[in-house]
């Protein structure tokens, strides 16, 4: 308190050379950390989309297989736990960095992961139902009105953009859409019909229209990056987690239902004729993508809708 309360000349010079320094790096971080916190990418939420795939994928093989492995908790606690960091992160990049958050925004790639944070959301919600209902709720709540909000500005992007090219298109635009129809998974059991069927529909809509320009831009423009070739599984995701959705809203396994699950699973044998040119591709981070588009298939059994 001495020092707070003390002019200038009464501060130790050792002191004063340390707050001098502490200021000019950004209240205490070096110049390397603030530059990796600059450059901490939006799409790093993808992680999150992975884990909690991959936690849920746990959840439904222990009651299927009837085991009882008790990693539920831990598995949830973790994905949580990550959300969290990159969420404290991201806002203090906001924070310190906002031009280059808004750089993000205006990105044609870039400005497809910020839903991942809404996704990211509802995906918890998913792994919630079996711990609380309660936390689930609010995360759904939260994650649903976060995602409307995405959707509405990434489309408002794409209608009025100036600077979008056929290039820039690849299967991470998916993400706005799968958002939409992954909002039934948790929805229907929390007793949300109607905004269910709504975000389901907004979903189907936009998985229709994405999904005849993405193969256009596939088959007649020049062929997608390396870093961005595992975008590819996303091509999954809208028919596995679109089954997974409509059997939550239905509860039975109808002609509409068969036609998303043979979807899914022709993409996929479709994608598996490709692993050869896969393996040979170096590590991005797009690779979450495989998990993103395999979170959804735990669902598969039309007794658990």
């Amino acid at each position: 308190m001495i020092f707070f309360n003390a002019d200038a000349a009464t501060i130790p010079y050792h002191f004063r050379q340390l707050l001098n320094r502490a200021d000019s790096h950004g209240g205490g971080l070096d110049m390397s950390q603030q530059e990796r916190l600059e450059n901490l990418p939006i799409s790093f939420f993808s992680m999150v989309m992975g884990m909690a795939g991959l936690t849920i994928a746990w959840q439904k093989a222990q009651h299927v297989w009837q085991w009882e492995l008790q990693i539920n908790p831990w598995l949830v606690g973790l994905t949580s736990g990550l959300f969290l960091v990159l969420l404290v992160l991201y806002g203090a990049k906001l924070i310190r960095h906002r031009k280059a958050v808004l750089a993000e925004l205006k990105n044609p790639v870039k400005l497809n992961f910020f839903p991942a944070v809404s996704i990211s959301l509802l995906l918890l919600s998913v792994c919630f139902l079996m711990v609380s209902e309660d936390i689930s709720r609010l995360l759904w709540m939260t994650g649903t009105a976060l995602h409307l909000l995405f959707t509405l500005y990434v489309v408002n992007v794409w209608i009025h953009h100036e600077h979008f090219e056929v290039h820039h298109l690849n299967p991470a635009w998916f993400i706005p859409a799968v958002g939409n129809v992954l909002v039934p998974v948790a929805g229907m059991p929390l007793g949300y019909v109607d905004v269910s069927w709504f975000f389901f529909s907004v979903g189907l809509l936009f998985w229709m229209i994405l999904l005849t320009i993405i193969f256009y831009r596939i088959l007649f423009h020049d062929p997608l990056p390396a870093k961005l070739m595992p975008t590819l599984f996303i091509l999954i995701a809208p028919p596995a987690v679109g089954f997974v959705a409509y059997m939550k809203l239905t509860g039975e396994l109808d002609s509409f239902a068969r036609i998303l699950y043979y979807s899914g699973l022709f993409l996929t044998l479709l994608l598996f004729t490709q692993v050869g040119r896969f393996t040979r591709l170096q590590f991005f981070l797009s690779l979450v993508g495989l998990f993103l588009s395999g979170g959804g298939d735990h669902y598969r059994q039309p007794a658990d809708a």
